[in-house]
């Protein structure tokens, strides 16, 4: 079957498209996802139909196992930003801890400071605010964030850099230039 004709192409899809869904589904339990999941494996046979070779096995049993691979994927990506949105949670939402000078003036500044910060911080586009999370708090690379995040590196770069750059904007007229 030559998966570059559109006809093929066509039939294939009507053929397995129920199958890839009910193995993303599996996984997924989320008709949404699981709806993504299908789009991308046929979307991933249509740009490349020489990855599959019948010599190896059916196509059915290739088109399951893609979804299978994208689904698992997609769940862990999931558990992923649940954890990164748990930690921004935290962020955005905890008292700092009191170092070093307790004098209440000092306490009473570092409070609003934060506040301010956390604040700001909520304000941020979910994917910036994402990034800056996984990057200062997680201590993570934008290498790493962009194959977190699934997005290319140059995007992940561009979101923390826009983040700070938002951050900064909102606490400098503040005063808290150095915080930021």
């Amino acid at each position: 079957m030559d998966l570059s004709d559109p006809t093929a192409f066509s039939r294939m899809y009507d053929d397995h498209a129920r199958s890839v869904y009910g193995a993303a589904l599996r996984i997924l339990n989320d008709s949404a996802r699981a709806q993504d999941v299908v789009q991308d494996v046929f979307l991933r046979v249509w740009r490349n139909p020489s990855r599959f070779d019948a010599r190896r096995g059916e196509l059915g049993s290739y088109l399951r196992l893609m979804a299978r691979s994208r689904a698992l994927d997609v769940y862990r990506e999931g558990q992923a930003a649940g954890r990164a949105r748990d930690k921004m949670q935290v962020v955005a939402t905890t008292e700092e801890i009191v170092r070093g000078d307790d004098r209440p003036s000092a306490i009473v500044e570092r409070e609003e400071d934060g506040s301010v910060l956390r604040a700001a911080l909520k304000r941020l586009p979910d994917n910036q605010r994402e990034a800056l999370v996984l990057a200062y708090w997680g201590g993570m690379t934008a290498d790493e964030i962009a194959q977190k995040s699934g997005v290319p590196l140059g995007t992940a770069k561009s979101r923390i850099r826009l983040g700070m750059a938002k951050l900064r904007a909102e606490v400098e007229p503040l005063g808290l230039a150095a915080a930021a």
